[in-house]
């Protein structure tokens, strides 16, 4: 089924088109920042007005001196910390009912561990007090459960619980100021773990006995190793095995389009004839796209191909401080509707299935909804794959985005022009220290292990920078301000809205995501007015994606609302909807065989030079070797 793409409803002006360019390197500069003039204009205004320059040079001067202290902190403030965890002492000062049973508690808690100790030193083996949360392996082995190394897992156990409860329920604290306050306490007990002291952990100590504590001497070295790798800018150790273009990234393609932001790469078709709608594939640019497509057998992009479908895909640029104006309407005007223009040209009248993840499905939500309001109806279907529409339950990401994280983060990509890659994974480490950071430095550098790298690690080691412009519109007008769904996001001068999609949605989030929340994901529900697919499949924001048919112990859960039908908030929905065994990825293809035409057509050719689209060269591209 084809059809025409109807005539927008008012003009756009030149410089907001997403226009078909040659293919090339980029060649123009990107416009000057209004906090940052250009030298020869400050000088103008300088020798015009002099006193009107006092004020900004104390202003600037400021903005470094902030921007050093936020080099050396990674970007966290100091004092968004600090006013946490003021506001909920001073809530809790004022609350001596929950002192007083905060204080019977600990008394309760401690004469019930002193009896369980009595019985646990004389040789009995008495059951626990506390059992550890869902998935908490630090005292899992069998060499924790006996004596003393239980007492010490069990006093931590209950303490952690007792200082959770701490923050829990004062008093005029607000809700997001307490969700803080828990994280840091499980933070801070976390650093104080008996799994993290050598000396009382009961599988450090045989190991070194059994070793002569060669196993330390493995463990300083891989500690040197990646000191060292650190230093140079090289990969960890391992990742060198995975390169993309030859261990990863393989899926035969040739890049097709190319503009100052990103490379758009075409897939050969692998089957004799194809649906007639592409799929166009938005990834993150919080890294790169090979997520998507990794070693052959769990690329998603190769299995796309294989199921007839025509396969486009964004590969970002990887920017730097020459890219520090680059706002988030660039990433929609040069990379969403740039891609489908391109799209468009060398697959004329057929719809496009367009699919965004993570961020990228946040960026392709805004572009589909600004493609409604003017009238654009080329998209068949728009797939949310673990993408936030809607930001007031963003998760623990979200707890310490206020106005003064937020300026503090600004002053630093102020100064640097964008964010850096260690900014941005220490944040993602922190949301789950036990597994990231703690458990692995126990691992490589007391144990003197290495865990062998994988493809999906590898790509994970491969990260990109974030514009200065873009990252802070990013986080003050969707996480901070919610915009989106307030119905306050402007494009062009003109408010968009959701609900103005009408292509049918396909949704999936992930139940272990930290980085989008499935709750949230699901939200995308709430606010359209289409048929909507969600799917909730086992996993993490990564893993939980990447799940190839095949893959063992998946399962994922699927319905559809469709337009019209009542909403259902999202734990009804978890407690109705059909669970599924697998790979979610059958279910998704035969979605988008049914959201399209049934017809099969003959696979197009590589690019259209004639549109000004030749191929330009095999995939990977150049877009994804840039460190």
């Amino acid at each position: 089924m084809t059809s025409e793409r109807p005539r927008r409803r008012r003009a756009q002006p030149a410089a907001a088109r997403s226009a078909i360019v040659p293919a090339g390197p980029a060649t123009s500069a990107p416009p000057p920042s209004p906090t940052r003039p250009r030298p020869a204009a400050a000088a103008a205004a300088a020798a015009a007005q002099p006193e009107a320059l006092v004020g900004p040079t104390f202003h600037t001067f400021d903005r470094i001196l902030r921007a050093a202290q936020a080099r050396s902190t990674q970007g966290i403030s100091p004092l968004a910390i600090a006013g946490v965890l003021t506001n909920w002492a001073v809530h809790l000062a004022r609350a001596p009912g929950k002192q007083m049973e905060l204080g019977a508690r600990a008394w309760i808690q401690g004469l019930r561990y002193l009896l369980w100790l009595r019985h646990a030193a004389s040789g009995e083996h008495p059951p626990p007090l506390i059992a550890p949360t869902n998935g908490d392996q630090r005292f899992a082995s069998e060499a924790w459960q006996s004596f003393p190394f239980n007492a010490l897992a069990q006093a931590h156990l209950m303490a952690e619980a007792w200082w959770v409860e701490a923050t829990r329920g004062v008093p005029g604290l607000p809700h997001r100021h307490e969700d803080a306050v828990a994280f840091m306490m499980r933070q801070l007990a976390d650093v104080m773990a008996p799994s993290n002291i050598p000396w009382v952990n009961p599988t450090i100590v045989a190991r070194t006995m059994s070793e002569a504590g060669v196993n330390l001497m493995r463990g300083a070295e891989n500690w040197l190793d990646d000191l060292e790798r650190g230093l140079a800018g090289a990969p960890p150790e391992g990742a060198e095995k995975f390169r993309p273009g030859r261990e990863v990234a393989v899926t035969p393609g040739r890049v097709v389009f190319r503009n100052d932001l990103m490379e758009l790469i075409q897939y050969e078709p692998a089957t004799p004839s194809v649906h007639a709608e592409p799929v166009l594939i938005v990834p993150a640019w919080i890294m790169k796209y090979y997520i998507l497509d990794l070693s052959p057998e769990n690329s998603l992009v190769r299995w796309l191909v294989s199921q007839g479908f025509t396969v486009f895909m964004v590969s970002w640029k990887n920017p730097d401080a020459r890219d520090r104006e680059t706002g988030l309407d660039d990433y929609r005007r040069s990379g969403v509707m740039a891609a489908i223009d391109a799209v468009s040209a060398i697959l004329p009248d057929r719809r496009i299935h367009a699919c965004g993840y993570c961020l990228g499905g946040t960026i392709l939500s805004i572009a589909a909804a600004t493609m409604a309001r003017d009238g654009d109806r080329r998209l068949a279907s728009m797939s949310l794959l673990a993408a936030q529409t809607d930001f007031a339950e963003a998760g623990e990401l979200m707890m310490f985005v206020d106005e003064s994280q937020l300026a503090f983060l600004e002053d630093m990509m102020w100064d640097q022009g964008y964010l850096d890659t260690h900014q941005m994974s220490g944040a993602f480490q922190i949301l789950r220290s036990n597994d990231l950071v703690w458990s692995r430095m126990i691992r490589d550098y007391v144990l003197g292990d290495r865990n062998g790298m994988t493809d999906l690690t590898a790509w994970n080691s491969d990260q990109t920078r974030m514009p200065a412009r873009m990252h802070g519109e990013y986080l003050r007008g969707l996480f901070l301000e919610n915009r989106l769904t307030a119905g306050r996001f402007a494009v062009e001068g003109h408010v968009i809205a959701l609900r103005d999609i009408h292509a049918p949605i396909f949704a999936v989030g992930t139940t272990k995501d930290h980085i989008a929340p499935w709750r949230s994901v699901y939200k995308i529900s709430l606010f359209s007015d289409t048929d909507v697919t969600f799917a909730l499949t086992k996993g993490g924001h990564n893993a939980g994606i990447v799940s190839e048919p095949g893959h063992a112990g998946r399962n994922f859960q699927i319905m559809t609302r469709r337009h019209g039908e009542r909403y259902i908030d999202p734990d009804t929905w978890a407690s109705i909807a059909p669970h599924c065994e697998g790979s979610w990825w059958p279910a998704w293809a035969e979605w988008l065989a049914q959201a399209g035409s049934p017809e099969m057509v003959p696979p197009p050719a590589m690019g259209a030079p004639e549109a000004g689209l030749p191929a330009l060269e095999d995939a990977p591209g150049t877009y994804v070797l840039m460190k």
